[in-house]
């Protein structure tokens, strides 16, 4: 399926997971090797007991969904720092669907400037999405708006605007769906 925002065609991919899944580790903008050499050894531990990984862009290099493998299964997005390759690979734009839960999965740029939350939902169309996870804002952010999650779990490497690196997790009850940052 193919979407637009302004003019930018982006082209949705659907990942569905079996509804068991309960516990999501969500991770953006880690800029390895670039602006970090490795992943924090404590994101590892945070993530340890999670069942499904999301990565919502400016990975730089694909070494780090290996890495995130050894964890549990990832589902990745493109950011703009990203290969034209891994952009091929991965795509700019996911759905995940846990049971009766979808998440839109994205990087929060088109072509280097932010979306708003209008137009996250226009891209997604006609999903109803009940969690946006992105990045690209190197800083945290769970909030509630319109009944959607809107969740940037902020940089575990290269926090900005005066936030610590950072990580988060969603946790899935039933068909509710909560975030949390953790700090790293």
């Amino acid at each position: 399926m193919i979407n637009t925002a302004g003019e930018f065609a982006i082209d949705l991919k659907i990942v569905k997971y079996d509804s068991r899944i309960k516990k999501i580790g969500v991770l953006s903008d880690t800029h390895i090797p670039t602006r970090g050499r490795f992943l924090p050894p404590r994101l590892f531990k945070y993530f340890e007991d999670v069942q499904l990984i999301l990565h919502a862009g400016d990975l730089v290099e694909e070494k780090i969904i290996d890495d995130l493998l050894s964890l549990a299964p990832v589902e990745a997005v493109a950011g703009n720092m990203d290969s034209l390759s891994l952009r091929k690979m991965l795509g700019r734009l996911k759905l995940i669907i846990i049971g009766e839960v979808k998440i839109g999965l994205l990087h929060g740029d088109i072509s280097g400037r932010m979306i708003d939350h209008n137009q996250v939902s226009d891209l997604f169309k006609p999903h109803v999405l009940r969690v946006v996870v992105f990045g690209h804002l190197h800083q945290p952010q769970n909030i509630v708006q319109n009944g959607t999650l809107y969740f940037n779990p902020g940089s575990a490497v290269d926090p900005r605007r005066g936030s610590r690196p950072s990580c988060g997790r969603l946790l899935i009850s039933d068909s509710r769906i909560g975030g949390e940052v953790l700090y790293l």
